[in-house]
Parts: C-alpha cells; sequence; structure tokens
C-alpha cells in the first residue's frame, strides 16, 4: 500500500464517486465525502483566512480516504488573531476494509503537517473510534455541555427514541404523556429554573436579514472575555450566515437602544433519535457574559414562537451554559467533543480547565450550514 495524500482536484472526482459506493456498504448515508472538489461552502478566496479545502489518500488512482480542512482564525486575548484549522469529514476504506485502516492515521498526520494549530470538534463521544485515534496522536480531549428544554411534553415523550431504549422505558413514558403527569413533571422543572425577565432591562429584539457593521463592535467589545473565540466580526457572519439562506434567523439584541448581542437559530436537519419531532437549535450566539441571560432569553422566545417541540444548544462557556438554564434548559448528556493538537492545545494551557472559557458553540467547526 503506497498511500499519497494530495489535494482533492477534479479528475480525482470519478474515484470519490466509486469511494462513497464502496463506503454505502455500511447503510450510513452521511458516511461518504463531498462529490465535487469545489468546496459548496466556503469556498477559496481571495484574502478571506475562513475557507473550506479538500484532500483525498490515493493508492494507485484508487482513493482509499479522504478529509476536509476548515481554516479560520481564532483570537486569544493577549496573543491576538491566530490562524487555525478544524479538521473534519474524515474517512477512511479502513471502515469497510480493515487492510486501510491505517488510512486515517497517516490523513491526520497529513493535517498536523499542513496546520499543527488543529482541532476536531464533534465526533459523537468518547467510544469512538476517531477520539481514540486522536488521543492516542497526542490531543487534548473536552466534552463540551449540551442543553436541552422541552417545549411540548407530550409529544417529547411520545418521540424522544433516545430514551426508548426498552419495553419499559417505553409503557413509562407513553404513560406519562398520556395522563399528563409527564408533562407536569417536565413544565415544573423548568419552571423552577427560570428566570425572570427583569422589568427595568428594556430589551429589544429584531429578526435581521444580514448581519451588518452593528456586529462589529461587538465583537470587538467581548472578544476580550473569553479565554478564546472564532472570529465572530461582520465580515465572516456574513459568510456563514449569507443573506439568501433562508434556513437562519438572525437576532439582534439591543439594551437600552445599544446593541447588546445577537443570535442565530434554526431547525435541525431530521435526527433518528428525535423521532418526528421539530428541533430548534441556538446554534451560534455573541455577546459578553453579563448580556448572556439577554441573548439567551431572546434566542429562546424565538424558537418557541417558530413551535418547536424540542430546543437545543452546545455551549462551551459556563456563563453561556448558566444562562440557559435561568431559561429552562437542561444539561443532559453530551457527545460533543473538542479534540485540541498539542500546538493548539497549548493556546489553552491548561486545557481541560480552560474548555470551559472558551466560546464555542454548534456552529463552529464543520457545523454548518445544515449539520447542527
Amino acid at each position: 500500500m503506497a498511500i499519497v495524500i494530495q489535494p482533492y482536484r477534479p479528475e480525482h472526482e470519478p474515484a470519490v464517486a466509486e469511494f462513497n459506493r464502496r463506503l454505502e456498504a455500511t447503510g450510513d448515508p452521511d458516511l461518504v465525502f463531498y462529490k465535487t472538489s469545489l468546496p459548496q461552502w466556503l469556498p477559496k478566496l481571495d484574502g478571506d483566512p475562513l475557507y473550506n479545502e479538500y484532500f483525498v489518500a490515493v493508492d494507485a488512482g484508487v482513493v482509499r480516504g479522504a478529509y476536509g480542512l476548515k481554516h479560520e482564525r481564532v483570537f486569544v486575548p493577549g496573543k491576538g488573531e491566530i490562524a487555525v484549522a478544524c479538521c473534519h469529514h474524515s474517512i477512511s476504506e479502513g471502515i469497510v476494509d480493515r487492510s486501510y485502516a491505517a488510512v486515517g492515521g497517516l490523513m491526520l498526520r497529513d493535517a498536523l503537517v499542513r496546520q499543527p494549530l488543529l482541532y476536531v470538534l464533534g465526533m459523537g463521544g468518547y467510544d469512538r473510534p476517531l477520539p481514540k485515534m486522536l488521543k492516542a496522536l497526542g490531543f487534548g480531549l473536552a466534552l463540551l455541555p449540551f442543553f436541552f428544554k422541552v417545549a411540548h411534553p407530550s409529544r417529547f415523550l411520545k418521540e424522544m427514541h433516545a430514551l426508548r431504549t426498552s419495553p419499559l422505558r417505553r409503557i413509562l413514558l407513553d404513560a406519562g404523556a398520556a395522563t399528563g403527569l409527564g408533562w407536569l413533571a417536565l413544565r415544573a422543572a423548568q419552571l423552577a429554573k427560570r428566570a425572570p425577565f427583569p422589568r427595568s432591562a428594556n430589551v429589544t429584539v429584531e429578526r435581521v436579514p444580514e448581519f451588518a457593521d452593528w456586529a462589529d463592535p461587538l465583537w470587538l467589545q467581548s472578544r476580550e472575555q473569553y479565554r478564546m473565540a472564532a472570529l465572530r466580526d461582520s465580515a465572516t457572519l456574513r459568510r456563514l450566515y449569507p443573506a439568501a439562506d433562508h434556513h437562519f434567523t438572525r437576532l439582534r439584541i439591543r439594551r437600552n437602544g445599544v446593541d447588546a448581542g445577537w443570535a442565530v437559530v434554526g431547525e435541525r436537519r431530521k435526527d433518528a433519535k428525535f423521532g418526528s419531532m421539530k428541533v430548534g437549535s441556538i446554534l451560534d450566539c455573541w455577546a459578553s457574559p453579563e448580556n448572556a441571560l439577554a441573548v439567551a432569553q431572546a434566542a429562546t422566545r424565538e424558537l418557541e414562537a417558530q413551535n418547536v417541540d424540542l430546543l437545543v444548544s452546545n455551549q462551551s462557556h459556563i456563563a453561556w451554559g448558566r444562562e440557559l438554564e435561568r431559561c429552562g434548559f437542561f444539561q443532559g448528556p453530551s457527545t460533543f467533543i473538542l479534540a485540541a493538537s498539542k500546538k493548539y492545545a497549548e493556546l489553552l494551557s491548561p486545557f481541560a480547565e480552560n474548555s470551559r472559557a472558551i466560546h464555542v458553540t454548534r456552529a463552529d467547526g464543520d457545523g454548518l450550514p445544515r449539520n447542527f
């Protein structure tokens, strides 16, 4: 096996199509690589530090693996803006043929050579192969919290397939939905956590079609208050959430007429563990920690107005998690892992402690435009 890793070019597209067909044997429709070599999301533009590029692992003209790098900049207090990359969609033929089991490690080492300040986000839990491989390569791993709020308890009890894992559980959940006891219990628990909205706050919320220059002062004023945050200036936000994409709702939040923060919410793609529920996500947000509650409340109310059954969000920073809980959210089991290369982890040293002081949401990594 003489694997050569090289940039994904148009001439590789037929071989990638064959690679995808071989992987389809797993039965997982998401276990395929991009059909086209030109990224449809975040293609490289002159002078823009935010872009995707793809690579393929080729063995005598046959593609045996592929991965993507999302290049971006983060801000670290005292160090300024730093170029990093997220390694994503790393897929190896080793999934279906153990003779290619080494390809995954070769691709990760290749990514580290291209960008030593490398991170991986998501991955589905510590028990999956990728986090285990990253740990063996010296990456630091931290589990980022997951929060949820039930808007329609009866539908939640009937449709939350991740909870309905045994006949007894299904009987109990159906009974809770039929009798109304489950509804009462969930409502009481959420109301007990909910913070009153301050009357004197004079907070206004506006849906905006796109992010404009008003977002820049918010970025500059708040970025020093986080141990690390990916750039969220207006230019970056317009690339992440272009005006032509109507899947997202963008919220501008003001307090006493002064911009306090913003949030982006949207409906998650369908997921078997949520059954037929309509699931809304607070997928991105920004404010200083002292204004996080106003933003969290605005995002929560917007999703509730959109009649979702369940609200979810991943938030790394302890202040945002606390404010979501004050909005009636619970913290649930998380599978959302941040894995940082040795060089990346050094920016956050001590990594385990500072992982709760950075600002990472579901929109980071490869979480857009629909993968949230």
